[in-house]
């Protein structure tokens, strides 16, 4: 068996957050988390992932913080998984993938689901990189400052 490569000593912050984030089935996790699902067989039967992927993904993402075991909500001798501060850092991260998939992986006539405002119904607005003044800023507007070592 292949030995994992970590990135979690890496200095570039893209690499270690995906040391964490990494999987597609991580990030589904998380997707699903952000929509209320919270216990194992919700999991389960959302994604249809293997028991045993489930586990160790959802084990990986409690380690890592980003998720963390809750009492049930019910009151019942279950537990939940719940989304950390550092869980729901990665709201944005989500938004922006489903902005990317709208934009780049659908006709313009086919069904999608939709990120809406609870309050109002109304689709959320797009994601934009700001300069610190407020400026839309585009890839070609930035440049990384690598660390030094």
């Amino acid at each position: 068996m292949v030995k994992r490569v970590t990135f979690g000593n890496a200095s570039c912050p893209v690499a270690r957050a995906l040391d964490v984030i990494g999987d597609w089935w991580s990030l589904l996790i998380i997707r699903d988390a952000f929509d209320g699902v919270r216990r194992f067989g919700e999991f389960q039967n959302g994604l249809g992932i293997a028991k045993g992927m489930l586990s160790t993904r959802l084990r990986d993402l409690t380690e890592s913080g980003v998720l963390e075991l809750a009492p049930a909500s019910d009151g019942s001798a279950y537990k939940e998984y719940a989304l950390t501060e550092k869980g729901r850092g990665l709201f944005l991260v989500i938004v922006a993938l489903r902005q990317w998939g709208e934009d780049h992986l659908y006709d313009s006539d086919e069904p999608r689901s939709e990120l809406v405002e609870i309050d109002t119904g109304a689709q959320v607005a797009r994601l934009q990189l700001q300069a610190l003044t407020g400026r839309p800023l585009d890839w070609s507007d930035t440049g990384v400052r690598k660390a030094a070592r």
